[in-house]
């Protein structure tokens, strides 16, 4: 009995000091994939970036198509640049779209404003007379 409540009290000391920091830095999360042809499929992973560090989408083109694209973490600064880099022998003109919400790099569209977001989830909360309370639309 002691040594199981032991071993519960290392791991849940393990667990506060793996996610303490993450915690206390209020660090944005994001998706990572690596820069890929666009046909090429990826399961994107969740990160946290380093402090002040915001999402990003890349999208690289090769005259006037878009060939490649990646995603991540990047530094304010470096947002809504563009460059051009070399992949497997050609030379593709990469550009960058920023967003500082959590995940807002997942969709491949266009992400729409936070205040068309926060519209959109004030209508869809209705109030429910039978329970006398709320609930969401989905």
């Amino acid at each position: 009995q002691g040594l199981i409540m032991l071993q519960l009290l290392r791991v849940a000391l393990l667990w506060l000091f793996l996610l303490l920091p993450s915690l206390l830095c209020d660090n944005l999360l994001c998706y990572f994939s690596p820069l890929l042809e666009k046909e090429v499929s990826f399961k994107f992973i969740a990160t946290e970036c380093p402090p002040g560090d915001l999402c990003f989408k890349a999208d690289g083109r090769y005259g006037n198509h878009s060939a490649l694209s990646g995603r991540g973490c990047m530094a304010r600064e470096a947002c809504s640049q563009t460059h051009s880099i070399r992949y497997k022998g050609s030379v593709f003109v990469m550009s960058y779209s920023c967003c500082d919400s959590p995940y807002c790099n997942s969709c491949p569209g266009v992400a729409a404003p936070p205040f068309f977001q926060t519209v959109l989830i004030l209508l869809s909360v209705n109030k429910c007379p039978s329970f006398g309370g709320y609930f969401i639309l989905y």
